[in-house]
């Protein structure tokens, strides 16, 4: 009953809404409302929002507080970490409330939250009474749930006013983290706090100069008041020099040490399914990324154009469910411009046909398939083919699924992981060619 009534109301419709409120309201009466004993920080942004979430968890932790995390691939209540099996970057009212109370419980002065335009809308984080929001960067995602583009920028802008707006703990302040180099950052400007505090690379109160990227990660000096400091960071990338000066900016609005921070971001790992290197003994780069918008695949098949001197492989696909249908032709353009060899495949279609999502992605790639272009929706088939293919020097690229461990199509959920898929596809060959 239940489905079905989901699939006769519309995803936005005031009644579904309406529902998701009522939902969030008795799963924060239920718990008890944890978070309002809690530090609780929300980052919300188009890209970056997990690695910055880990960022933040670090520099916590380091400081000596106990922290809980929720991201779109791991969860952390103090010392103990998971990953996240629910496919949701901002899990329901009621597994997010009991999180938070099994945090509270645990005693975590922090809980570091990753907030999706998604979980906004649908008041899954009604009932939190957040400290400080955080914007990574805006980019036109999920245009087809929320209609257009304003309404999906309007749906961020309203972690931030659930600050502006929230009540005060006990010597706690409001605090606004944002992006000064964002085209965006006088809308979010606009909301109050008792600190604001912005950074960027270009401009901020915290910004970077002397930056210089390589292929391990970059290194660059970071400008703060009064101060500069030289910092590392393992995640290679410009928008990885965001990430950190985001939370960076973070850190030091609520007073930490800035030799805690330095030293946090540099010792802080990769983070699984985030330009994750694959190796197998294989005498060529393969790289894991969850990339899944244009502006993520530019900023990943760019990073590794110029890093590769051989060729560079991707194998890519679009998730479905009417998931901004409209951004696959650029997709099809992004690898088309960087990319000697292109693989479309499957993603998560939900309940799409998969050869429509791979034709409408291709109708973006000029090339004529056979030509270092193929279409092969079974998604161990076209990892082979670029695994088969690569030499040394070359990269192969595989994103859109990051560390998830499943695909969802419509015949179900599929058990999946691209670095394990990987792994049994290059030591096969190994066997092989033994």
């Amino acid at each position: 009953m239940l489905d079905y009534l989901r699939r006769l109301i519309p995803e936005r419709h005031p009644l579904r809404l309406l529902y998701h409120k009522v939902l969030a309201f008795f799963a924060a009466v239920v718990y008890g409302f944890p978070a309002s004993k809690m530090v609780v920080i929300g980052v919300t942004g188009t890209n970056g929002k997990t690695t910055t979430v880990n960022f933040i968890t670090n520099i916590l932790a380091a400081a000596s507080y106990k922290v809980a995390m929720t991201s779109s691939i791991n969860f952390q209540i103090g010392d103990e970490k998971w990953g996240n099996p629910t496919k949701q970057t901002t899990m329901s009212p009621f597994m997010l409330q009991k999180f938070l109370r099994r945090a509270l419980n645990e005693k975590c002065q922090y809980a570091v939250l990753e907030v999706t335009s998604h979980a906004i809308d649908q008041s899954r984080i009604f009932g939190i009474n957040f400290d400080m929001a955080v914007i990574t960067n805006i980019e036109p995602e999920h245009i087809e749930y929320h209609g257009n583009f304003n309404a999906y920028l309007n749906s961020k802008a309203k972690l931030f006013k659930k600050v502006s707006n929230g009540g005060r703990k006990p010597g706690v302040p409001k605090m606004l983290i944002l992006n000064a180099d964002s085209q965006y950052y006088n809308y979010f400007n606009q909301f109050v706090a008792d600190r604001k505090i912005t950074y960027g690379v270009k401009s901020g109160t915290i910004y970077a100069s002397n930056v210089e990227k390589k292929s391990a990660g970059s290194t660059f000096s970071m400008h703060v008041p009064n101060n500069v400091v030289e910092m590392s960071v393992k995640l290679p990338g410009e928008f990885n020099i965001y990430n950190a000066l985001c939370a960076a900016a973070c850190a030091l609005s609520l007073g930490i040490d800035l030799e805690i921070i330095r030293k946090a971001i540099s010792e802080s790992q990769s983070v699984p399914g985030r330009f994750e290197q694959v190796d197998f003994g294989q005498d060529f780069n393969v790289i894991v990324d969850y990339a899944h918008t244009p502006e993520a695949l530019n900023s990943l098949f760019e990073l590794y154009r110029k890093l590769t001197s051989g060729n560079l492989f991707v194998v890519f696909g679009a998730t479905g469910g009417g998931r901004d249908k409209s951004k696959r032709p650029s997709m099809g353009q992004m690898a088309n411009e960087f990319a000697d060899y292109i693989i479309l495949t499957n993603d998560d279609p939900y309940m799409e046909d998969e050869w429509q999502i791979v034709d409408q992605i291709a109708s973006g790639v000029p090339r004529k398939e056979g030509h270092n272009f193929w279409k092969i929706p079974d998604r161990r088939e076209a990892i082979r083919l670029a695994l088969m293919m690569a030499k040394e020097q070359d990269t192969v690229v595989v994103a859109g699924k990051g560390c998830e461990e499943i695909i969802i199509t419509k015949e179900g959920k599929i058990p999946w992981n691209d670095k394990k898929v990987i792994g049994e596809l290059i030591k096969r060959e190994f066997k092989l060619q033994l």
